[in-house]
């Protein structure tokens, strides 16, 4: 087994410790926290870290990852220097860097679903920040760098299922965009793949959600079913009187067949299972 030293940065948040969680039997893995302090800090690969008051370069001498995945979240202006310094870091190591991107990066094109290499487009501020970072990475050799791209993540501990399940309990609506087509995952899935792509130091864009695509509401009704036996109230947000789409889906980077699922297997095995 190849040992390699793996640093997730933004470890204690959903996606980050969903990783941490598959890596860390088969690699020295380590994590970032900033806020719950009290699960962490007893955890020795586990380092305190706050995105707006602390310099990721320390961090990442203590550490001297072979590997380092960002799925930091947090003010924006921060995230943007952190990855210059992180970059900077990158060029002069032995050290590879992947970015948990975002769908939104194409939120601007809603008439078709979007493949790795489609030029990036967003209206949201969001996206926009995906874009930036993910630009800055094109400035780092090829074989450094891999940007993964994230449809919407559904999961057990997701915190949209969790909360759907509070909206439930409170008698809150449930939105639900029927004019969105997209494509989904959960954490089992895209942490299998992101172990796949580390194990096989594969670089570049991937798209890493189903390779097929539902509407929203539809999606979100048959989700609710698996919830329990409940009447949700389901308010209906149409931002458009046109389809939308907002997939991303793999043509030029196709992951093996038993790393491949549809948005039918995320309801049947793993929304709430």
């Amino acid at each position: 087994m190849d040992n390699k030293k793996i640093l997730i940065l933004g470890g204690s948040g959903f996606i980050g410790n969903a990783i941490y969680k598959e890596l860390c039997k088969y690699f020295d893995t380590y994590g970032t926290y900033c806020h719950a302090a009290n699960s962490y800090s007893t955890n020795n690969q586990f380092v305190h870290y706050n995105l707006e008051e602390d310099d990721i370069v320390e961090v990442l001498e203590l550490v001297k990852p072979q590997v380092i995945i960002s799925a930091l979240r947090g003010n924006f202006s921060a995230l943007i220097i952190a990855h210059e310094h992180i970059l900077e870091y990158v060029r002069k190591e032995n050290c590879q860097l992947y970015f948990i991107s975002s769908a939104n990066v194409f939120d601007a094109y809603s008439k078709y679903p979007s493949y790795e290499m489609d030029k990036t487009l967003s209206e949201s501020i969001y996206g926009r920040l995906k874009i930036r970072i993910e630009n800055m990475l094109f400035r780092l050799p090829k074989e450094k760098m891999a940007i993964l791209r994230i449809p919407m993540v559904f999961g057990n501990s997701s915190p949209r299922i969790r909360d759907m399940k509070k909206a439930i309990i409170e008698n809150e609506p449930i939105e639900v965009f029927p004019n969105l087509i997209l494509n989904v995952t959960n954490d089992d899935k895209v942490t299998q793949q992101i172990h796949y792509l580390i194990n096989r130091n594969k670089t570049g864009i991937y798209h890493l959600g189903s390779n097929d695509l539902t509407h929203h509401e539809d999606f979100i009704k048959e989700v609710l079913e698996r919830v329990g036996n409940f009447n949700p109230i389901i308010k209906r947000v149409y931002t458009t009187n046109e389809d939308r789409y907002l997939a991303v889906l793999p043509k030029t980077n196709q992951l093996p067949k038993n790393l491949q699922f549809t948005f039918q297997d995320i309801i049947d095995h793993h929304v709430l299972n």
